[in-house]
C-alpha cells in the first residue's frame, strides 16, 4: 500500500523491478510507476553523515547548509554525536529551542510513519516546538471551525460520490475537480471513484460547471467559466447577490440553521459600504460576463446543487474567504445536508472527500504529551527562524516567536511545500544544528548538518490504513535494507539508549512486537464497534489484507439538518456562522467577520502586474505524489530537457518568440528558475501552470537567491500567510515573467548525492 494506490511489486532480490495495482483497483495510478528501481536510486543515502563545516566548526549559524561535503561515519560514532548535540541544546536553552518540523508524507505505515516517530522520541526526551495546521489546508482548518464547528468533517464525513452521482443535477465546481489530485490520500488508498462517479452523474442528466483558468482542472464534458485566477470569492459573492435579490435564497433554512446572514446581506447588497456586490460589479474583477453570472444563479437556485471548493483556492492570500464563502452560497440554496446539494470541499483535491469513513479508530502510535506547550503555524517556519521573538497574530492571540536552536526534520521536504525558498535557505542558515531524517539526499537533507539515512517502505514491515479507506494492508518487507540505512525507530531506539530514555520510548518492545500491539488492541475495539470481526494478527499478516467497516452514501452535516438541536453544530451559537461573532472580535483589516472581497497582490489587476505581466499558478504535479520520486520514470518522462514543464497558452508564448520544448527562464523579483515549455490552448490566456515538487537544484549553491536550474516553482512564490486569522500557506498563486534561455544549459544535478570528504583534522 502507497499514498497512491494498493499495489504488489516484483523484486529482483534488491530493487523493485515492477509493480502490479491490484484487480479491484478499476482506475489505479499512473503514480505507482515512479516505485521500481527507487530502492537503490543514486541519491540514496547510503550512511550516516555530518556536515564537514559543522564538524570543523561545531554548532552554530553558518551560510555553509546547502553549500558544504559530507563526512560519512559509522553508526557507533554517530549516534553519540547527534545525542551529545541534542543534550547540548536541552541543557543550554531548554526543549523550547528544538523544533520538531517533520511536515510531510512520510510513510503510508501507521508504525514506522516518520511524523509519529519523530514527535514521540522528542516527547520523550522532554517536549519540542511544534508545528499546527499544513501547507494544504492551512486557511481552511482555522476559520471552519469558527464557521462550521469542526474542520475534520468536511472530508472525513464529507457527501459520498455515490450519492452526489445519483441526486446532484448541478455540480458548481470551483478549482473544478482535478482527477490527478484523486490519485493520492494520506496512509494509502485503495480505489479511486472520482472519474467514475462523474461519469454516472453525467449519465443520469446531472451538469457539471468547472470554474478555473485551467481547462484539464476537469475531465470529460463540462461547461467551463475562467475567472481572472485569484478572483473566485467575487464570482462567489455575486451569485448570491443574485439569489438575494431576486428572493431565490432560502430564508427558512437561513433562519433556523445559520447566524448572521443578515450581516452579510448587508455587505452583500451594498447597504453596509455603498458597493452592491452584483454581476457588473463582479464583471470587472473577474472578467465573467454578468449575464452568464446571473444565468448560472438561476439554475442553481432551480436545481439540486452542489458547490465544491478545491484547496487550491485557500492556498492563496486571504485564502480563508473560499471556503467561507461557498458554504455561505450553499446556505443560501439551503441545500445544506440534502442527499446531492450542500457543500463540499476539497473534491479533486486528494482520495479522501467523497469515500466512506472506517466508524472506528484506527491503530495508531501513542506519541505521549508534549510539555512543550509552545506552536507555530506550519507555514511560518522561515518566520520563525528569522525572527526569534517576534510577535505575530494567530487564529485571535498575539503569540511570540521561540529561540530555536535546534531542528529535527523526520520525513517531508520542505523545499517542496514552502514558499520563497531564498528566505528559507536563509532562515535554515540561523539554527545551531539540522537534523534530517530521510531515505533520499532531498535538498533538506543537503541542508543538514546531521544526516540519517532512513529505509523506505519497501524495507520494513508495517500496516497500512486510512479514516477514508476500507483497506487494512499488511506492508512486509519487499526488498533488503539498502547500505547502511534504518529504519527511523531503530534510529530513535539508539538515540533513546544513549540519553537514558529507552524504556521510555520502546516500552521495551521491537518493531515487530509494536506492530502486534498495536493491532490486538485495535481488533477488540473494532469488533465491539464494527459490523465484522477483524481476524487475528498472525491471520491477517498471512491474508495480507483486511477490508474495515465503512459508513457508505453519507452526506455532509445531515444529522445536523435533520434535528438541529440535538445534533447541534460546535460553533457558539450551535448553527453555521456566516457572521462570526468570533473571528470579528478578533478585529483583523485582512479577515472580518463574515466572508468578503479583498483583492490579492499577486494577480493580474494590481500593480505587480506591470512587471510580471503573467499569472502562474503552482499546482500539484500531476506525475508525483508532492516531491516523492521525482526521479521516478513516470516523474522524469514529463520533463522537458530535464527540466520541470511549464505551460503557456499559444498567444503568450508566441509574443515571446517561444516554442514548445524550448528551456525558458521564469522569473520574478524575488527568483528565478528553468523550465520546459509546453504549449498548451487550454489555459486562460496570461496564465501559466508549473507544478510544485521539482526537487530545488541551485546553480550556484552559495547563494541563496540562485536560480533554481531544475524548475522549482518555490523559489518564486512570497512568503506570506494568508491573514491574520490562520497564517496559512499562500504558494498557489504568482505573479512571473517568462523569457526564451538562450545560454548553454547548466546541468541538473538534483538527483544526485553531495560531495563526500575525509573527517578534518583537530
Amino acid at each position: 500500500m502507497a499514498h497512491y494506490g494498493r499495489f504488489s511489486v516484483e523484486t529482483d532480490g534488491t530493487d523493485v523491478v515492477a509493480v502490479r495495482p491490484v484487480a479491484e483497483d478499476g482506475d489505479p495510478s499512473p503514480l505507482i510507476g515512479n516505485v521500481p528501481g527507487s530502492v537503490t536510486h543514486p541519491s540514496r543515502i547510503r550512511r550516516p553523515a555530518v556536515r564537514r563545516g559543522w564538524l570543523e566548526h561545531g554548532p552554530g549559524p553558518t551560510t555553509l547548509r546547502g553549500n558544504d561535503s559530507y563526512v560519512e561515519m559509522d553508526w557507533d560514532e554517530f549516534v553519540p554525536l547527534l545525542a551529545g548535540e541534542l543534550r547540548r541544546v536541552i541543557d543550554r536553552h531548554g526543549n523550547e529551542a528544538i523544533y520538531g518540523g517533520s511536515y510531510g508524507w512520510g510513510s503510508a505505515g501507521r508504525f514506522h510513519h516518520a511524523q509519529s516517530q519523530v514527535h514521540r522520541f522528542l516527547d520523550t526526551i522532554g517536549g519540542y516546538t511544534r508545528s499546527v495546521g499544513n501547507y494544504s489546508l492551512g486557511a481552511t482548518n482555522v476559520v471552519m471551525p469558527h464557521v462550521m464547528g469542526s474542520h475534520w468533517k468536511l472530508f472525513s464525513r464529507s457527501t459520498s460520490w455515490d450519492v452526489i452521482a445519483e441526486h446532484t443535477d448541478l455540480l458548481v465546481a470551483f478549482g473544478g475537480v482535478p482527477i490527478k489530485n484523486t490519485f493520492v490520500n494520506h496512509g494509502g488508498t485503495s480505489h479511486h471513484p472520482t472519474r467514475d462517479a462523474l461519469h454516472r452523474l453525467r449519465a443520469r442528466g446531472g451538469r457539471i460547471v468547472s470554474i478555473s483558468p485551467l481547462a484539464d482542472d476537469l475531465e470529460g464534458p463540462a461547461e467551463r467559466l475562467a475567472p481572472l485566477p485569484g478572483s473566485d470569492v467575487a464570482l462567489m459573492l455575486a451569485l448570491a447577490y443574485v439569489l438575494a435579490s431576486n428572493g431565490w435564497h432560502d430564508t427558512d433554512f437561513l433562519a433556523r440553521y445559520t447566524v448572521g446572514y443578515h450581516r452579510f446581506e448587508d455587505y452583500l447588497l451594498g447597504r453596509a459600504d455603498g458597493v452592491p456586490k452584483s454581476p457588473e460589479w463582479a464583471e470587472a474583477i473577474t472578467g465573467i460576463p454578468a449575464s452568464v453570472t446571473e444565468d448560472l444563479a438561476r439554475r442553481m437556485a432551480r436545481s439540486t446543487t452542489m458547490i465544491t471548493v478545491t484547496f487550491s483556492l485557500q492556498r492563496t492570500r486571504h485564502g480563508e474567504q473560499a471556503p467561507w464563502m461557498g458554504i455561505t452560497l450553499a446556505a443560501m440554496l439551503g441545500g445544506i445536508g440534502v442527499p446531492g446539494a450542500g457543500f463540499g470541499h476539497g473534491y479533486g483535491s486528494m482520495n479522501e472527500p467523497g469515500i466512506g469513513p472506517v466508524p472506528y479508530p484506527l491503530p495508531t502510535l501513542p506519541q505521549g504529551t508534549n510539555p512543550v506547550p509552545t506552536s507555530i503555524p506550519v507555514a511560518a517556519v522561515s518566520d520563525m527562524l528569522l525572527n526569534p521573538g517576534a510577535p505575530y497574530d494567530y487564529d485571535g492571540e498575539q503569540r511570540a516567536f521561540p529561540d530555536i536552536r535546534l531542528v529535527h526534520w523526520a520525513g517531508g521536504n520542505p523545499f517542496h511545500h514552502h514558499q520563497d525558498l531564498g528566505r528559507l535557505r536563509e532562515a535554515l542558515g540561523r539554527p545551531d544544528t539540522v537534523i534530517v531524517h530521510d531515505p533520499y539526499w532531498t535538498p533538506m537533507a543537503k541542508h543538514a548538518d546531521f544526516v540519517v539515512p532512513s529505509t523506505t517502505s519497501l524495507e520494513r514491515d508495517d500496516l497500512s490504513c486510512t479514516r477514508n479507506d476500507p483497506w487494512l494492508v499488511a506492508m512486509p518487507a519487499a526488498v533488503p535494507r539498502f547500505a547502511d540505512s534504518r529504519d527511523d525507530y531503530e534510529t530513535f531506539t539508539l538515540l533513546a539508549r544513549e540519553l537514558g530514555v529507552e524504556q521510555e520510548f520502546t516500552e521495551g518492545r521491537t518493531a515487530a512486537e509494536w506492530l502486534r500491539h498495536l493491532y490486538e488492541p485495535w481488533r477488540g475495539f473494532a469488533a465491539a464497534a464494527g459490523r465484522v470481526t477483524p481476524p487475528t494478527f498472525d491471520e491477517f499478516w498471512r491474508d495480507g489484507a483486511f477490508r474495515m467497516d465503512t459508513e457508505d452514501d453519507l452526506t455532509l452535516l445531515e444529522d445536523f439538518r435533520n434535528d438541529p438541536e440535538r445534533a447541534p453544530l460546535r460553533t457558539p451559537s450551535g448553527r453555521l456562522e456566516i457572521f462570526s461573532e468570533t473571528i470579528d472580535g478578533f478585529g483583523y483589516d485582512d479577515c472580518a467577520g463574515h466572508p468578503r472581497w479583498y483583492e490579492p497582490r499577486e494577480w493580474l489587476r494590481g500593480e505587480r502586474a506591470e512587471r510580471f505581466p503573467l499569472h502562474l499558478v503552482a499546482n500539484q504535479p500531476k506525475t508525483r505524489l508532492h516531491s516523492q520520486l521525482d526521479h521516478g520514470a513516470v516523474s522524469r518522462a514529463s520533463k522537458v530537457q530535464g527540466r520541470e514543464p511549464i505551460r503557456m497558452h499559444p498567444d503568450d508564448a508566441r509574443a515571446r518568440g517561444l516554442d514548445d520544448g524550448d528551456v525558458v527562464r521564469v522569473f520574478n523579483d524575488r527568483g528565478a528558475c528553468l523550465a520546459g515549455l509546453r504549449i498548451d490552448d487550454g489555459l486562460t490566456p496570461r496564465v501559466a501552470q508549473l507544478s510544485t515538487g521539482a526537487w530545488y537544484d541551485p546553480l550556484d549553491p552559495a547563494d541563496p537567491r540562485s536560480m533554481c536550474v531544475h524548475g522549482n516553482v518555490n523559489v518564486l512564490t512570497e512568503d506570506r500567510g494568508t491573514s491574520s486569522l490562520a497564517q496559512g500557506c499562500t504558494g498557489q498563486h504568482v505573479l512571473v515573467e517568462i523569457e526564451k534561455w538562450t545560454e548553454a544549459l547548466p546541468p541538473v544535478r538534483a538527483h544526485r548525492p553531495p560531495a563526500f570528504a575525509e573527517r578534518p583534522q583537530k
